[in-house]
């Protein structure tokens, strides 16, 4: 496998910058796209990594040079592209973003007209083979050709206000004084608060809001606990009623309590499925495999349909198509909405959640606080090892006989009367990724936990 095919992944395109994720492939991507997809209209947009401009221009070069014209949306969010690719009735939209990747690295996320995502199984297999073979020849990049003035962004703030109802909230909260400490993590989604706090009906203190490609509070990944503690102290320093933090391109929140507690995206998943079932009853609810007893408890009461789906995006937007669901949830916090072209969106979420918290006499602890405890869970945990495959089908052995159900959805889930665990290895990397939940036993689950992982160390060595 050459440099370029390894960074074509099964629903995107990333790798390290500028080998082996070059502006020759750039380009190389742009003349394929063009040609694959007989593009005449493409939307582009990226994040604050310092290498997004050489690889938007390379990639625009690519794209004109078959006569397509491209609209340039300048530092954005991957949602920004969605939208705009939706709503300007073009081709083809890419968003160059390592999201929540270490600062040398970038990738593309690719989607066709409305907004629908480019993966192995719609067209990705087969560009990456011709990328390939352009750049098995020498080649020589062309000068950067002009961009189309970028669409209004005000149109898609104001879309995030109407669809999330938050100035409704306005007038019908009994909350005075409401604060949400949110932090961009010197990403993209600085620049967006900065223009979206005038609209809301609340304060909004942004962390970390300067967009710097250098990151120096650390890449904006608070999937990772020790990205965590800047913001939860600032939500206490802030007497903020609701803290949030964003990745690097904002297609995932995730939140804090007026505590500084981290509250698991697993439960935020429960949370949003039970409000938006509120007004529409009776639909269909997506979930990832890792985690969902809590999902599919709440939903189930709440009248819905819950439906199981293999984890990533584009898995997860194409079952909600096929289904017509109403909204998707995956614990790792990245939510899909129909309204939004069964894409997924992190200021979204961030509006809905704290409209509820405007409009209800709890805090967000506590409403969340019968899940934690009916439905506790280990979070996701991450091991790195040189065989994860021969470790799974070890662990496997050890635990199928006394399972009550297994299923290999996406890696391996086995479910016993009081737990459950899903073990599987990452797409890129030589990791097993755990997560664990007991039914109202934290005791259990924490047992539990450490024996697997007591396991997993001992396959290994």
């Amino acid at each position: 496998m050459s440099d370029a095919l390894a960074c074509f992944k099964a629903y995107d395109i990333r790798g390290k910058f500028p080998k082996p994720l070059s502006p020759e492939l750039a380009y190389a991507l742009g003349l394929v796209l063009a040609k694959h997809f007989a593009v005449h209209k493409a939307i582009i947009g990226h994040d604050i990594r310092l290498s997004g401009p050489a690889l938007r221009d390379a990639l625009a070069s690519g794209l004109t040079s078959q006569g397509a014209e491209v609209t340039f949306l300048g530092l954005s969010g991957t949602e920004e592209v969605y939208y705009a690719a939706s709503h300007e009735d073009a081709d083809i939209g890419i968003m160059i973003t390592g999201s929540h990747n270490p600062a040398d690295e970038n990738g593309f996320k690719l989607v066709r007209r409305g907004a629908i995502p480019i993966s192995n199984d719609s067209g990705l297999l087969a560009i990456r083979e011709e990328v390939d073979a352009l750049l098995a020849k020498p080649m020589k990049l062309p000068q950067a050709l002009p961009y189309r003035e970028p669409p209004k962004k005000a149109d898609y703030l104001n879309w995030l206000v109407q669809t999330s109802g938050i100035k409704e909230a306005q007038g019908a909260s009994r909350k005075t004084g409401f604060k949400v400490l949110a932090c961009a993590g010197n990403g993209s989604a600085g620049p967006l608060l900065a223009r979206l706090a005038p609209l809301l009906p609340f304060e909004l203190i942004v962390q970390y809001g300067e967009a710097d490609g250098h990151f120096p509070h650390g890449v904006p990944n608070p999937l990772l606990p020790e990205r965590r503690k800047d913001t939860q102290e600032a939500v206490l320093a802030a007497h903020a009623d609701l803290g949030v933090a964003f990745d690097g391109d904002f297609d995932r929140c995730f939140f804090f309590d007026a505590k500084g507690q981290f509250i698991e995206g697993y439960y935020l998943v429960g949370l949003l499925a039970k409000e938006i079932l509120r007004t529409h009853p009776g639909q269909k609810i997506v979930h990832d495999p890792r985690l969902y007893w809590n999902t599919q408890a709440i939903v189930r009461k709440a009248g819905g349909i819950p439906v199981l789906c293999k984890t990533g995006h584009a898995f997860i937007k194409e079952r909600m198509r096929r289904e017509d669901a109403v909204y998707g949830g995956e614990m790792s916090a990245h939510h899909y909405f129909r309204d939004f072209n069964y894409c997924d969106s992190g200021m979204l979420p961030f509006l809905l959640v704290t409209n509820l918290l405007l409009l209800s006499p709890q805090t967000l602890e506590e409403m969340v606080a019968s899940a934690m405890a009916d439905y506790p869970c280990s979070g996701e945990i991450n091991r790195k090892v040189a065989d994860p495959g021969r470790i799974l089908e070890s662990l496997r052995a050890l635990y199928v006989k006394e399972a009550l159900h297994e299923d290999q959805i996406d890696g391996l889930s086995l479910e016993f009367r009081h737990w459950r665990f899903n073990l599987r290895m990452s797409n890129t990397e030589p990791l097993l990724r755990l997560n664990v939940e007991s039914r109202a036993d934290l005791a259990l689950m924490q047992d539990k936990t450490q024996e697997i992982l007591a396991h997993i160390e001992q396959f290994a060595n």
